[in-house]
């Protein structure tokens, strides 16, 4: 054990001063459990900006090495679109390439021991998350997990820590075929057919949940073998559309969670003959949009005290009132964080148990915040119900700290609650993902926080997909003027 420490210690990694003492101590004891263990090859991964896995498998017996110089991977891979396509000009001395990546060069992968898990679907392999630098051990400024890091850093200056609870609504569809002819090859891949395995619209019922009992279970049960805190399993509204809920935690081990559950329940499916998919709204018959709700408390760090509970019936703290203004007042700006899709935009609409303007009600499921805060409750919380199950949880926690942080800052106060959300002179939330990427763009405060480079970058990889999207002939155009012109 000391010579791996020693060997850890002395490795590229630890010169660059990214591996502290502990960080040294937890490689070394993960390489030798690991190395007794019957582990074959470990998923060398990390989060890229759209909140999907990228890596690389090394056998076991070198995952010492990852620890000692770290893992190359082109750094292309943080600069492509939801097509898997480059959008940047590597090839060029342009100056839109962010942190020097010209001639599609490497980047260098930082393990985090923490996030080691052997995978219960696939026996004998394991998973290891990353966080992303430069080839000279540089942050990025557009590496999820650290901007994440950073923001969690500027609240606890505040002796605040926030803890978030998820609730995640996701579909799964028999596959009826997978598209893998070569002419579905393409940029992005073929989708699959697909039909339900329950039929919509009743939700809740007892009588569907024992149908897909045994697919949920495989779910629940990889959830629990990967230490993910599932809370519930249950019959969302729409067509094979289903919800797991998770016990709080604190926002960085939750976005790894949210991470693991995405991918676990895609692989865990694909193994059945199954599609899941956490796209926001499925171009099926009768589909209903999925959402993501985020619950949110604040406790402060030196006492535990949770600091939404109200003192008294009808009343909010301080702390809560200047929260919700802070995301309220970022909330448009925001959705490029919350909402990254063109399809997100598409959930926006009144009486369907989704926001479509900026507004908050106490335990109201129209509203985008939804109040639960009651004297003497420790689980008051306020739950925000606007992103799409699509988002990079990194990026999304991020924008509730610090939105919710500036409001604080500036003791802004929350509006008055409303009771009927879809009606009123509420300021509407982004109708489409361009709209979303110009408040972002014009966000001033989002250029103080995150930055010009971060912005900048962010909005011209979503910009790149919004310009397939609305130059692509679309079958409603095709209709319109095909046949009358």
């Amino acid at each position: 054990m000391s010579q791996l420490h020693e060997k850890i210690a002395s490795g590229a990694l630890a010169r660059m001063g990214l591996l502290d003492e502990d960080a040294i101590a937890a490689a070394a004891a993960l390489v030798e459990r690991v190395s007794g263990s019957d582990v074959e090859t470990v998923r060398v991964l990390f989060a890229d900006q759209h909140g999907i896995l990228r890596g690389k498998t090394l056998v076991a017996s070198a995952l010492s090495s990852i620890f000692t110089s770290g893992v190359a991977m082109p750094s292309t891979l943080l600069l492509k679109d939801t097509s898997h396509k480059t959008v940047f000009p590597v090839w060029s001395d342009a100056p839109d390439i962010p942190g020097g990546m010209t001639g599609a060069g490497d980047m260098l992968l930082l393990p985090d021991p923490a996030t080691y898990r052997e995978l219960p679907w696939s026996s004998n392999s394991a998973w290891i998350f990353c966080d992303p630098h430069g080839k000279d051990g540089a942050t990025l400024d557009f590496s999820p997990r650290d901007l994440l890091k950073r923001a969690i850093a500027r609240l606890a200056e505040h002796n605040i820590a926030l803890v978030v609870g998820l609730e995640v609504e996701f579909q799964i569809y028999a596959q009826v075929a997978q598209k893998l002819d070569h002419g579905d090859a393409t940029m992005p891949g073929q989708p699959p057919q697909t039909r339900n395995l329950t039929q919509g619209y009743q939700f809740l019922t007892e009588q569907l949940y024992d149908l897909v009992e045994p697919v949920l279970d495989d779910l629940r049960r990889q959830c629990q073998a990967l230490g993910l805190p599932v809370r519930s399993m249950e019959i969302e509204m729409g067509p094979s559309q289903f919800e797991f809920t998770f016990d709080p935690a604190d926002p960085l081990t939750h976005a790894d969670n949210m991470m693991m559950f995405r991918a676990m329940v895609k692989e865990t499916c694909a193994r059945r003959g199954l599609h899941a998919t956490f796209m926001c709204k499925p171009n099926l018959a009768n589909a209903a949009a999925s959402g993501w709700h985020l619950h949110q408390s604040l406790v402060d760090m030196t006492t535990g005290e949770n600091l939404l509970v109200p003192p008294a019936a009808g009343t909010i703290t301080d702390t809560a009132s200047g929260w919700i203004a802070g995301l309220l007042e970022h909330a448009r700006a925001s959705c490029l964080l919350t909402t990254p899709t063109v399809n997100g935009y598409k959930r926006y609409r009144p009486h369907q148990l989704a926001p479509d303007r900026i507004q908050w009600g106490r335990d109201n499921r129209g509203a985008m915040i939804r109040a639960l805060m009651a004297p003497g409750d420790p689980a008051s919380r306020i739950e925000n119900r606007v992103a799409e199950t699509t988002a990079n949880p990194y990026y999304f926690f991020a924008s509730q700290i610090l939105s919710g942080l500036d409001g604080l800052n500036r003791d802004l106060r929350a509006p008055d609650p409303v009771e009927t959300p879809y009606d009123g002179p509420a300021t509407q939330l982004p109708e489409s993902l361009l709209s979303a990427i110009q408040h972002f763009e014009n966000s001033s405060f989002y250029r103080e926080v995150l930055g010009d480079a971060f912005v900048d970058y962010l909005a011209f990889i979503r910009r790149a997909e919004w310009d397939r999207y609305h130059l692509t002939i679309s079958e409603w155009e095709q209709a319109e003027y095909f046949g009358i012109y």
